[in-house]
């Protein structure tokens, strides 16, 4: 995004948006008459269609682009001959970017939750403030993997593990699109730096951080394979578009192996919309197209919405490609039904146009679910029997470090003007007040003087962080880049030369080196912790609350571990041609230091608990329908003294069908979230799904199941493996293992296409069902029913063709007399033609 500077959680009061007491319109439907696309008995996709088909040519064109947006961050044109008004969007991922407006702890501390509850909750409230201010759209969540940690933009991303990030971009669109807005997830693909300000390379005069328009993040060329882009870069959008039903997908400033992804034609047509069957808005990003020749391909390859206001799409740029018939009217139609389609389905033409009212926002709700987040998100990195802080015995406090006193969060799209900021001096203070204990504070600029400070008091808390920002990546990883505090990291060296008893606060983007951490007693991550921070921060340190965070990043011990240590090729990447290498491939993050065998400061999945665990022995169960599939359950136990709160994270390790696929020694591919009270016992499953079994196949361009051996290992990180376990796959045949799923059945491809736009498939057939009773049987097609059959039968007749669709996926649940419930899996390749080849 441009530069401009379901679940209910216990205790937290349930947000509902109650209905604007600023209407300014009626809605475009609230008198139908004589407009079809108002029927609200038809599909979205439906409404969408009449709508356009009334709209003049000119009318169309006006919707490719973004139009004057007032105190919001975008809108679309209105279309006044029909009553259609503008519809308007705003940041961000963190919060809501129009005046002031609560702001979360930032999307990194929301995954380092582990809890997509949480997630759900931190979407409900942005997407409840920004219809509060008049929005229709919310332009987030950024779910980009944490490639590199200079990243600048690491902030505001979900870490570095594309599952997690999944799991957590879910929560976060459902929660969001609740409340009636849609959400945006961004940036599509492969966007994982910011790049560097090359104007001073070409004699130019150096622009404010991050302004730069000579940015390399706008010239950069992302050069990743085929496989490490299905399971690495692209699993958290196909987990938006496919699960959390996303309404609109924001494509990235870079290239994506040559194509700009603003209208790569395999990004935006082969795999969102025929491979997902995405059919909701792809918006640029802001000033995305510069130059006319980006029309053509930009409408052909399925761009719809360029923002925030017509370039390539100028309306003389669009007509005279159309009259040249470079591009068809049947494109132009299907980028405004696109354009359209979130509208219908989030009842935007069915509310009346609404003025921004911040008296509709329950600020202290919403400020109880930052503050939520914020506790669930802080990770105890380092507890040397300083924390939980003792009032018994702690009678004064000094807080030391200029970020104790700021509201630090980062920069660009994700930097929110909090309603009420509280920092980390003020909620100790707060704190302490109460049990009687004294606080005293230091800026942290005269490191003597901090010393002295430190010194005279029972406990030293030293608060440092980082500056992250949209635009610029950092330099290094130290306290030192960029310089905005001083030499942070000989602050904490003084302060605890000076007091034994140092805890530190981390406020960081992200991951940063801790070369000081054998001289501190204590060490927290509290990320940029939101505006309700300073509180959760208290609480965790007393001991009110157990920290609930575990690292979504590996914290490295030096630079020299990362996957870029002296790659030029793989990070900043060729200046002169953009391209930036992706070739560690899938070997990224924690797969990378357990691949090559590094010792990182402290490994992804990482965090200490003011109490103590008890993990049971695990059992798993394959699925009972025979599909491949299966569910581990073990017992966690509170074996401690303190109520708190534990994540048990399923790491997968696969094995490698040949030398060219290697497989990472484990990949996270499970999680829960127990919160126990001492001595309290709770037992917990963790589904193990094909796909997460699977690796993408280059050869067929699709995901596959491996025969062979599955360790599956139950921790506490990625490095403290506390249970572990062996299924076997496909019949193989593997020592110890303790649970045996099949392996995959894949039709055999046919050689001619079938003339015909359905196709028989006989249940007998199968093996399971071999002297079975079928009572009845559910097909879906692409995820969509088309069929509840009821009674007995033998073959089931199964419609397969579909416009736009080069794939049909046949899933038939096949109920028995017996009660039981066999899947069939059937996948058709479709012809030009519409008629379908069995496909591998």
């Amino acid at each position: 995004m441009r530069l401009s500077s379901r679940i209910a959680i216990a205790g937290l009061a349930a947000v509902t948006l109650a209905a604007p007491a600023s209407a300014v319109a009626d809605g475009p439907c609230s008198a139908p008459g004589g407009r079809p696309w108002c029927d609200r008995s038809q599909s979205a996709e439906k409404r969408a269609a009449l709508l356009v088909a009334a709209m003049t040519e000119g009318e169309k064109i006006s919707l490719l682009a973004g139009a004057p947006a007032g105190v919001h961050t975008g809108a679309t044109a209105a279309v006044p001959r029909l009553g259609v008004p503008q519809s308007f969007n705003t940041d961000g991922p963190v919060g809501v970017r129009q005046g002031s407006a609560t702001a979360m702890p930032t999307p990194i501390a929301l995954a380092s939750t582990f809890d997509p509850a949480l997630a759900y909750a931190y979407g409900r409230t942005l997407g409840n403030e920004a219809r509060a201010k008049g929005n229709d759209g919310l332009l987030g969540p950024t779910v980009n993997i944490l490639r590199v940690p200079y990243n600048g933009r690491t902030f505001e991303g979900f870490g570095e593990d594309p599952f997690l990030a999944a799991r957590t971009t879910v929560g976060w669109i459902e929660g969001a699109q609740s409340q009636g807005v849609y959400a945006t997830v961004k940036h599509f693909a492969a966007n994982s730096q910011e790049g560097k300000d090359v104007t001073g390379l070409l004699g130019l005069p150096s622009l404010p951080i991050g302004l730069g328009l000579l940015n390399t993040r706008y010239l950069q060329d992302s050069i990743v394979d085929e496989r490490t882009l299905r399971e690495v870069y692209l699993p958290q959008f196909e987990a938006a578009v496919r699960e959390a039903k996303a309404l609109t997908v924001m494509c990235s400033y870079n290239r994506v192996n040559g194509p700009w992804a603003c209208y790569s034609k395999p990004l935006l047509t082969d795999v969102l919309r025929t491979g997902w069957g995405f059919r909701g808005t792809v918006m640029s990003d802001w000033v995305f197209a510069t130059h006319p020749d980006d029309t053509v391909p930009a409408l052909n390859n399925g761009l719809d919405l360029e923002m925030p206001s017509p370039n390539a799409y100028e309306a003389g740029n669009v007509a005279r490609a159309l009259a040249a018939g470079r591009v068809s009217r049947a494109t132009l139609d299907q980028r405004v039904r696109s354009i359209f389609y979130p509208l219908f389905k989030i009842g935007f033409f069915e509310r009346p146009t609404a003025a921004p009212n911040d008296a509709l926002i329950d600020r202290a709700a919403h400020r109880a679910a930052a503050r939520k987040v914020e506790e669930n998100a802080i990770t105890l990195l380092k507890n040397d029997r300083a924390l939980p802080l003792d009032p018994a015995k702690v009678r004064s406090i000094a807080v030391i470090g200029r970020d104790a006193d700021t509201f630090v969060t980062g920069g660009g799209s994700g930097n929110v003007k909090p309603f009420a900021p509280t920092t980390v001096l003020a909620g100790l203070r707060g704190r302490a007040a109460r049990a009687g204990i004294r606080v005293d504070y230091a800026d942290g600029g005269d490191p003597a003087a901090a010393a002295a400070a430190a010194r005279a008091a029972d406990v030293a808390v030293v608060v440092v962080g980082d500056y992250q920002t949209e635009g610029a990546d950092k330099s290094c990883l130290t306290l030192e880049c960029p310089p905005k505090n001083g030499d942070q990291d000989g602050l904490v060296r003084a302060v605890a030369g000076a007091q034994p008893s140092t805890v530190v606060v981390l406020q960081t983007g992200g991951p940063v080196l801790t070369p000081w951490l054998g001289s501190v007693r204590g060490l927290l991550e509290a990320w940029y912790p939101g505006e309700a921070g300073g509180d959760a921060v208290a609480r965790v340190l007393f001991g009110d609350v157990d920290p609930g965070g575990r690292l979504a990043a590996t914290f490295p011990r030096s630079e020299d571990q990362l996957q870029v240590a002296g790659e030029p090729d793989r990070y900043p990447g060729n200046v002169l041609n953009g391209q930036v290498q992706y070739s560690e491939g899938v070997m990224t993050g924690y797969r990378w230091f357990d691949q090559y065998q590094l010792d990182p400061q402290f490994p992804f999945g990482f965090g200490l608990s003011y109490t103590s665990w008890k993990y049971g022995v695990p059992t798993i169960r394959p699925a009972a329908d025979g599909t491949i599939a299966a569910t581990v359950t073990l017992t966690v136990q509170n074996s401690g003294r303190r109520a708190g709160v534990e994540t048990p994270q399923m790491y997968l390790t696969k094995p490698s069908p040949a030398a060219s696929v290697p497989q990472p020694p484990m990949a996270l591919e499970g999680f829960a979230k127990v919160r126990l009270a001492p001595g309290a016992t709770q037992a917990v499953s963790i589904p193990i799904s094909e796909r997460s079994l699977s690796y993408w196949d280059v050869g067929s361009h699709r995901w596959r199941v491996a025969k062979g051996c599955y360790g599956v290992t139950i921790g506490r990180s990625s490095r403290s493996p506390v249970r572990r376990a062996t299924i076997a796959v496909g019949g193989a045949s593997c020592p110890d293992a303790v649970a045996a799923l099949p392996g995959p059945v894949t039709p055999p491809a046919s050689a001619t296409c079938e003339r015909r736009s359905a196709v028989r498939i006989r249940l007998r057939g199968d093996r399971r069902l071999r002297g079975a009773v079928v009572n009845g049987v559910t097909v879906t097609v692409n995820g969509k029913r088309v069929a509840t059959l009821h009674g007995r039968r033998t073959v089931v007749r199964v419609p397969v063709r579909r416009r736009h669709r080069r794939v049909a996926r046949v899933r038939i649940a096949v109920r028995t007399g017996s009660g039981r419930t066999v899947v069939l899996r059937r996948r058709y390749r479709l012809c030009a033609t519409g008629t379908p080849v069995a496909a591998r």
